[in-house]
Order: C-alpha cells, then structure tokens, then sequence
C-alpha cells in the first residue's frame, strides 16, 4: 500500500476542514477577555510609573496554583510559533487557511487574558514573568514531527484536551471565582478546537488508515505538552502534578483514552502491516502508562501520609 503525499493528505481533506470550520464557527461563541478582569483591583507597579513594588504577600493564591497559572500562559506566549507551525504545514490559502487564523485569533485572547488577571491581582512577579516570557519565547517552540501533516494533526488532538483540562484544573486549584471564570472560558475554547482536530483525524483514518494509525503511535510515544520547553518546566510539572492539576492519570484517562476511542483504533480496519504494528505499540503504550499512573499515585499518597503526620 501506497502512503499519502502531504499534498494528497491536505487536498483530500481540504472538504473535511470546510465541513468542520463551518461547524466550529456555530458553536464559538464570541467573548472578551476584558469582562473577566477584576480592574478594579488594580495597582500601579513600581518602576517610572512610581507605584508599589510586587510582593508575595500581594495574592493569597496557592503556590501551585500561581506556579500551573505561570506554566499555562508562557504555553499560550508561544503562539507565534504555534501559528508559524500550522501556517507552514497546512498552508494560508482555502478552508486550510482560514482555520489557521482562525485558530490563532482565538488562542491570542488566551495569552491576554490570563496575564491582565495576574497583572491586575498581582498574582504572580511581573518582572520574573516578563523575563520568563523571553526566555521561552526566544526558544520558540518545535515537536518532534513538526513536518509531517498526520502527526501534527494527531499531536494537537491530544494536546488541545491536555491544555483543557490544565485548565479547568487550575482554575480550581486557584480558589477564586474570577480566575476560574476565565480559565472554564478558556478551556471552552481549547475544547472546539480539539474536536475540530480529531475529526480531522478521524477522517484521515478512513484516507489513510494504516499512515494514521503510525502517527498516532509515533505521537503517544514521545508525546510532550507545549510547555515542556518551559525554564524549569520538569520541577513545576511534579508540583503540578502533585496537586492533581495535572497528571499521569489524568492524561491516560481523560486525554488519551477519549480521544482514542473516539477514533476506535482498536477496530479500526484497512491495515497495513505498520498500521497493525503501530497499533501494537499503542496498546503496548496505554500499559505502560497504566502502570506508570499507578506508582506516581502510590508515590503521592505515602509522600501526603508522611506529610500528615
């Protein structure tokens, strides 16, 4: 069996993305960053201005929760490269084109509404913030199958329910109203846009079965969040995932495994025999993570029953 050309792949989905922008336009709704910004909080900062210095004593956040806020929004910084990856795989002419716009207008609010909360409730240091942004920033930001059309569809499907549930989950962790407002609103966004992408994955699984299904397993295997490019990002991960915000578990269960029975891969016919390999390693893969979500909730639970004592 012959495999797709990017070309082939882009030109015979190109009706699918058409049927789907037309879709994720009915269901967006259109919101403004401004209204979920508590203003009225406000306080000059320090420097030419002559206002007060940022001061820990300032927000009453959890630590982990200031921490998964910081991680969240230098994700979302990075939205220049995001849109320079998917312009350049999927191209700016046709339905192709106006969803890739699309999309980057609607992360944009993103990043600008999570940093005027923290700016304005004086959450988090706006000096190390800002350095921070420029440290990750001038990175940018690449995965591992940035060429390759499927895998970056299948990447952002997976990705895209992560940051979701990120989230809501740290809007929660927050334990201020207001900042769990924003981030559902946000997370309502991140959800459209993970439909849009695993349908267009689903239908590739019915193009190009065995081409997908290698995607699928190449992504899970080496799979990272956009933010993994973070300074420190391994340290704020385990305080995140320590929390519950975001772990193991919940990638497994509630990312992973939604998403791939929404696919059906395990009945998905039409294999080659990389497909049915590859299919394999997913199966393989979802044991692994079984048991890896297992020893870090053991090791979570004695690490709070030693902290209880």
């Amino acid at each position: 069996m012959t495999n797709l050309s990017q070309t082939a792949l882009l030109h015979e989905l190109e009706v699918v993305v058409e049927k789907n922008l037309d879709r994720h336009l009915s269901m967006a709704k259109e919101w403004f960053p401004h209204e979920y910004v508590p203003w009225s909080e406000g306080r000059t900062f320090d420097g030419p201005l002559g206002g007060e210095a940022w001061s820990p004593e300032d927000s009453t956040l959890p630590e982990v929760a200031r921490t998964a806020l910081i991680v969240n929004l230098l994700t979302e910084d990075n939205l220049p490269s995001y849109h320079h990856q998917i312009a350049t795989l999927f191209g700016r002419d046709g339905a192709w084109g106006t969803w890739v716009h699309r999309w980057t207008a609607e992360e944009g609010r993103h990043g600008i509404a999570i940093r005027d909360y923290l700016t304005v409730t004086r959450a988090v240091d706006p000096v190390a913030l800002e350095r921070a942004r420029m440290v990750h920033m001038s990175a940018g930001f690449h995965n591992a199958h940035d060429e390759e059309m499927l895998h970056s569809l299948a990447y952002v499907s997976f990705q895209e329910l992560a940051t979701r549930i990120a989230h809501r989950n740290t809007g929660r962790a927050t334990g201020d109203p207001v900042c769990e407002a924003l981030l559902a609103r946000i997370a309502a966004d991140e959800n459209l846009h993970m439909i849009f992408y695993r349908n267009l994955l689903g239908a590739a699984f019915e193009l190009a079965p065995g081409q997908t299904m290698r995607a699928v397993a190449d992504v899970l295997a080496d799979f990272q969040m956009p933010g993994s490019g973070i300074e420190g990002f391994v340290r704020k991960s385990v305080a995140i995932a320590l929390a519950g915000i975001y772990d193991l578990r919940q990638h497994r269960d509630e990312v992973v495994m939604p998403v791939l029975r929404q696919w059906d891969v395990m009945n998905v016919t039409g294999l080659d025999a990389d497909g049915e390999a590859a299919r394999e390693q997913i199966a393989a893969h979802l044991d692994d993570l079984e048991r890896a979500a297992s020893r870090f909730e053991e090791k979570r639970e004695a690490r709070r029953a030693r902290q209880s004592r």
